[in-house]
Parts: C-alpha cells; structure tokens; sequence
C-alpha cells in the first residue's frame, strides 16, 4: 500500500493502516523519544502519546514536506511535553560563568555506543538541551521556547552537558591508556 493510501486509510480510522504505519514508523520514533526521555519506559510512554496524537491528528498533514519529517516532529514534541509536565526548578545559570567547552571525540578509541552511553546518563536538562542543539541542529532561541527557559539557559547547560561529557571521554582514555601500559 502506498504512503498516501495508507494515510487515507488511517483518517478513516482503519486499524489495519494504523498497525501498518505503527511498524513502519515505530523503531524510528522509538529511538527519537529515548533521546529526549530519562529512560526507556518513559520512551515507550512517549512513542504510545506520540502515535496517538498522529492518528488524531492525521487529517492535518497536508503533505507539505515529508510524513517522517511530520512524525518526528509530534515524537519530539510530545517527548518535550512530557519534560516540561515533569521538570521540577530549572537552575538559574549566570551564562558569563561558563565558558564554551568543546567536546573531542575524533579518537579511534571511542565507540558510538560509548558515546551514545555517556549522552543517555547525562542530567535530563542537560541531555535534553545537548540532543536538541548538537544532534537536532535547533538553535538557543528555539530550545528556550521549546522548553520555556531563557537562552541564556540554554547556553548554560549545554556547556555544562559538554563539560561533563569532556570529563568522562577523558576518563575513559586515561583508563584506556592505563590499561594498555
């Protein structure tokens, strides 16, 4: 079945099309709310809300850019929603305090699922904030309203996010090189 009949199928509350778009998208949006949520549970909550506002909502996608595009971005919204229904006091960080820390991880001995561990065990403001601007691409501006913090906020933990992250890369490397002497 074709994207565009599969849709139409899932307006008219098929739940054929609705299980046939659940598989073909959920694995996707699967690892797109474990980004953005504290743990795995809490990601299969999210996917579940996020499928149900897509099958609510399916009439309003006027094909303009692409469905996937369309899922992800109700995936991370209801992800964020989720956050902000959740989020105890932000910390009021004064951002000239914090310089901008680059993280380095050109090195042969890091892995991608190191690398992925180490994002994951981050505090949730500062992962949120580090998948949002590095792996996402959104700017300070769109995060502080996304999440309804100040920019300067923003920039703050996500140098906090790389401080912590530098920390523990330098820790395995010298743990590494420890364990090769």
């Amino acid at each position: 079945m074709s994207l565009e009949q599969l849709i139409k199928n899932c307006i008219k509350q098929d739940a054929k099309a609705q299980s046939q778009l659940y598989k073909q998208y959920a694995s996707k949006l699967f690892s797109l709310c474990l980004k953005y949520s504290k743990n795995y549970a809490e990601a299969e909550d999210n996917l579940h809300d996020a499928f149900i506002t897509v099958f609510n909502k399916i009439s309003q996608y006027n094909n303009k850019g692409s469905f996937e595009g369309w899922l992800k971005r109700i995936a991370i919204n209801t992800s964020l929603q989720c956050y902000r229904d959740n989020v105890g006091v932000y910390d009021i960080i004064n951002e000239s305090n914090i310089e901008d820390v680059s993280v380095d991880i050109d090195d042969d001995n890091l892995n991608i699922d190191f690398l992925l561990k180490i994002i994951q065990e981050l505090p949730d403001r500062y992962r949120l904030i580090f998948n949002l601007y590095v792996l996402d691409g959104y700017s300070h501006v769109e995060i502080s309203e996304l999440i309804n913090i100040s920019t300067g906020t923003s920039k703050s933990n996500l140098a906090r996010a790389r401080m912590i992250l530098k920390e523990k890369i330098e820790d395995y490397k010298a743990n590494a090189n420890s364990r090769s002497i």
